[in-house]
């Protein structure tokens, strides 16, 4: 059985990170597992420390000690800091540190917001991260990526998400890429996955 990738986002006034988000709060329920491969300021992590649940599991990714700090404060302000484990380490080496199925994974590139715009994500850690969420994806599970174009090594980052995204096979996979044709060439943009539910994924 096959399906179309699911779109519903009204009420987000064009705003690509509350776009990814609303795109994975639809499949995100309690006790799912999810990974923010790029804390930053811990914004995206919280969100989805909301959507698991108590019994949920959220893996939280960033090279910058200042951006975990970050995150963890705003976990703890929200009482949330349980759900989450906060890990100091490329989002390239998500292997190493996870095991379960993933349920949603959210990437937003670029730099730590009010950081050295010098310290960014680059393609080739990009792709190797992307490529591990893809292998732990569950059916049913949908991966975003909030893509920005104006920093340097940005045009070549996105081009290697949407070559990847690309060659993904429709049988097994939904891709979506939404822009915003009424605002800036350089706006941010999204690229979005899901792995479809298939009859063979739902055999006993």
């Amino acid at each position: 059985m096959k399906r179309s990738l699911p779109v519903h986002f009204t009420g987000v006034h064009g705003n690509a990170v509350l776009l990814a988000q609303k795109f994975l709060a639809e499949v995100l329920q309690e006790g799912s597992c999810a990974v923010d491969a790029t804390a930053g300021n811990g914004n995206d992590t919280l969100f989805l420390a909301r959507c698991v649940g108590p019994k949920g599991k959220v893996y939280s990714f960033d090279i910058q000690r200042r951006a975990l700090e970050q995150t963890a404060a705003l976990l703890k302000e929200n009482g949330l800091l349980g759900r989450v484990q906060l890990i100091q380490a490329g989002h390239e080496h998500m292997e190493k540190y996870i095991k379960e199925a993933l349920r949603a994974v959210i990437f937003n590139l670029g730099y730590l917001p009010g950081g050295d715009h010098a310290v960014t994500t680059r393609p080739e850690t990009t792709i190797n991260a992307v490529n591990a969420a893809l292998k732990n994806l569950e059916p049913g599970g949908r991966i975003s990526v909030v893509i920005y174009t104006g920093h340097t090594g940005a045009a070549e980052e996105s081009r290697a998400v949407e070559d990847l995204a690309a060659m993904l096979d429709p049988e097994i996979y939904g891709v979506l890429k939404l822009s915003f044709l009424n605002r800036s060439a350089l706006a941010p943009y999204l690229v979005l996955v899901e792995r479809r539910v298939t009859d063979e994924n739902l055999a006993p």
